[in-house]
């Protein structure tokens, strides 16, 4: 919940390189990110894995207007329309890029190798058919970012109630990680080109509810020493991680939804 997903980087740099707003160069180097490279297969007219930069042409020859993100877990099919094989895939990379105009998706996979300190990621897009159909589950901006307030306060206070800041050194170091990661990442762009301000404040704010939610969940046991009341911590923040889920995926897809709108 914390790290910013592939899909994310793909549908925010593709749709700005959709809309004229980067090159395809730029796009590129922003999706790869660290990695090392990314590729795409099942491609239709390629018959073998091409490159992000042919791969984003093709998909706008073919007729790829922008591109949703998908954050689907069990459970919760959230962005997913379908077919069964997409929504498989998807659910167990836990993200996906379903494309508006044509009816197409990617799912990635990614494979890692070397030691620690220096792993190689290469990341394969694999595209496959979808159902043209509305995403599962989207709310808009506006209701996510309401959503959202409300997703913080509970988180916090469920911090508090779990005692999760008091359970020792673990949880100490957790606080004091996303302090750093929360100073860090002001200023940053966060999205790409083209994003309204408003997506980019819910994009932060999804990520502040995900990290309390990480670490009241990651945190050891905290205050609660009984299998009961481990299970209502993990009930109680359940729906807060769950509303972290919905805003970013409404972040990543308000450029389509406006443009759908006409705005």
């Amino acid at each position: 919940m914390l790290s910013e997903p592939r899909s994310g980087r793909l549908a925010a740099w593709g749709n700005a390189l959709l809309a004229g707003l980067v090159s395809p160069d730029d796009a590129v180097l922003a999706v790869v990110g660290e990695d090392a490279v990314h590729r795409v297969v099942g491609l239709p007219g390629e018959a073998a894995p091409v490159g992000l930069t042919l791969a984003l042409g093709r998909l706008r020859a073919l007729g790829v207007q922008g591109l949703r993100v998908a954050l689907p877990v069990p459970g919760h099919p959230l962005g997913l329309s379908g077919p069964a094989e997409f929504n498989a895939r998807a659910l167990e990379a836990e993200e996906a890029v379903v494309c508006v105009g044509a009816a197409l998706g990617l799912v990635p996979e990614v494979h890692e190798a070397g030691p620690s300190g220096d792993v190689r990621v290469e990341v394969v897009w694999h595209c496959l058919p979808v159902r043209e159909a509305p995403p599962a589950d989207v709310p808009s901006l506006g209701e996510a970012e309401r959503e959202l307030a409300e997703a913080l306060r509970e988180a916090t206070e469920a911090l508090t109630r779990l005692d999760v800041a008091g359970s020792g050194p673990v949880a100490e170091a957790a606080v004091d990680a996303y302090r750093a990661r929360a100073m860090a990442s002001r200023g940053r762009d966060v999205l790409a080109p083209g994003y309204p301000p408003r997506a980019v404040r819910v994009l932060e704010l999804a990520e502040r509810v995900g990290a309390l939610v990480s670490l009241a969940g990651g945190s050891g046991h905290g205050g609660a020493v009984s299998a009961s009341e481990m299970a209502g911590r993990a009930g109680a923040l359940r729906p807060v991680e769950r509303t972290a889920r919905r805003a970013r995926v409404a972040a990543y897809n308000s450029v389509v939804e406006e443009r759908g709108r006409g705005v």
